[in-house]
């Protein structure tokens, strides 16, 4: 059997390496969005120490507390040859578990750890116990818990009284960079272009990346998994809020639709899905933001460079962009098998190419020439308009300590971008509220290119195009 390609991660497989030499015992947190290569990791890793890996159960409407502690009981007994446990209680389960593991050097991970213990209250008290009286006693041992919903992660054990202090390391997966996902293409010669059209349906989810064949073109890439039946792409969005948010998935399911629109302030959050917005609504951003769906842009104050209050939600995960605009409206014709029409790649791009340049920013650096630890602020960049002033809404502003901004113009087009742009450029120029003895540098960054007329003009600083992005 072929084995899935590997790629990225070094510096995460690097540092956990690293707990191995020391002398006491780890616990280990790794979070981060689903299919964002969480178990991969740990996967690898556990080829090069004695692992136990064990993992929660999907949740359903049926799964019950007692139906987790059964199927943890039973991979205890095919990982370590015990009959006759009970599963009545975790403190017992945990007692056997540490018992075995005491006095050996071995990795024990808790995989989907919400899963497992976020129907029993009792769960992480007795966890917590395990880790004082029996597991931390082996300095030979690295206790990991891994789990995709990184707010009850957060509120659970990273922000508990109870496991307080006792983290060796937190691991958070983020996309893998655009160089890395070049690595998919597996050295084929194929344009930016049609790369970029892959990623502006899959960004950089490892899993998503794994179903591309290279020798297909990107729109019969697109069309296997996104519209035909039983594509991984199809059913992916309904597994996502299932397994996630369970009951309230419908109200997540319409603040993420909201955003597939375009980004928006809590106000237009609030007013769109028709919900207060106090402590409900906030909590809910708060756990898209946390798992990594949503990106919080906070605007900031230049000539002070204190970051304001004022942000705005922006949909950072193309692929839900992506199946809510174009798969979900078609998915009745897709369950039947019948032939969908790719939609028009100019309707996609714009923001899933902002999300792609944004989530890439040590790869802009530099081609910048800026050096990341100089960088003060980088976001997507607002000013409210006031009677005296006009609003201002810079796709990508980047500020260093030097008081230089790097105004970047985030650009999609089918075709070579004119000289037109320079005028929209400018018009950003004038509106930005600019304090005395800074400079400013206007960046474009394209996709297909720019004609001679526009780089001849000599009005950007740089101009970049995407497969420099793509480039180690």
């Amino acid at each position: 059997m072929k084995e899935t390609p590997f790629y990225g991660r070094e510096d995460e497989l690097e540092r956990l390496r690293l707990l191995t030499k020391k002398k006491t015992s780890s616990l280990v947190v790794i979070k981060g969005r689903r299919r964002i290569g969480k178990s991969r990791l740990i996967l690898e890793f556990s080829q090069e120490i004695p692992s136990l890996i064990f993992t929660g159960l999907p949740p359903t409407k049926e799964t019950t507390d007692q139906m987790q502690r059964d199927d943890f009981m039973r991979q205890m007994e095919r990982l370590l040859g015990l009959r006759g446990l009970k599963a009545e209680d975790w403190g017992d389960l945990f007692w056997h578990l540490g018992k075995e593991v005491s006095n050996k050097r071995i990795l024990v991970v808790l995989d989907e750890i919400n899963w497992m213990g976020s129907l029993d209250p009792t769960f992480l008290g007795k966890l917590k116990s395990a880790w004082d009286l029996y597991f931390k006693n082996n300095p030979q041992l690295i206790l990991t818990l891994s789990g995709s919903v990184s707010s009850w992660i957060d509120k659970n054990i990273l922000s508990s009284t109870g496991f307080m202090g006792r983290t060796s390391l937190e691991l958070v997966l983020e996309e893998l960079s655009l160089p890395i996902c070049n690595m998919f293409w597996r050295k084929k010669k194929i344009s930016a272009y049609e790369k970029f059209k892959i990623l502006s349906v899959t960004g950089g989810v490892p899993r998503y990346l794994e179903e591309i064949d290279p020798n297909l073109t990107a729109e019969q890439n697109i069309h296997n998994l996104a519209f035909r039946k039983g594509g991984l792409l199809v059913e992916e969005f309904d597994r996502i809020f299932s397994d996630l948010f369970s009951k309230r998935s419908p109200l997540y399911k319409e603040i993420v639709s909201r955003l597939a629109e375009g980004d928006a302030t809590l106000d237009q959050i609030s007013t769109a899905i028709q919900l207060e917005k106090g402590g409900t609504l906030s909590d809910y951003l708060k756990d898209l933001v946390e798992i990594g769906y949503v990106a919080q842009d906070h605007t900031w104050n230049l000539k002070n460079k204190i970051q304001s209050n004022l942000c705005k939600f922006r949909l950072k995960d193309n692929y839900l962009r992506f199946y809510l605009k174009y798969i979900e409206p078609h998915r009745s014709q897709i369950e039947k098998n019948r032939k969908i029409p790719l939609p028009g790649w100019s309707a996609i791009m714009g923001l899933s190419f902002e999300n792609l340049v944004l989530n890439n920013f040590n790869q802009l650096c530099p081609l910048l020439g800026i050096a990341p630890e100089k960088v003060l602020y980088d976001n997507p960049y607002f000013e409210r308009a006031t009677k005296i002033k006009a609003g201002c809404q810079i796709d990508y502003l980047i500020q260093d300590k030097f008081n230089t901004l790097y105004l970047c113009e985030v650009k999609f087009s089918k075709d070579p971008i004119g000289v037109d742009v320079i005028a929209e450029v400018e018009a950003k120029i004038a509106h930005l509220k600019t304090p005395k003895g800074f400079s400013i540098r206007p960046i474009l960054i394209h996709v297909n290119g720019v004609t001679d007329a526009c780089e001849e003009s000599d009005f950007f600083a740089k101009i970049i195009a995407f497969d420099q992005l793509l480039e180690d």
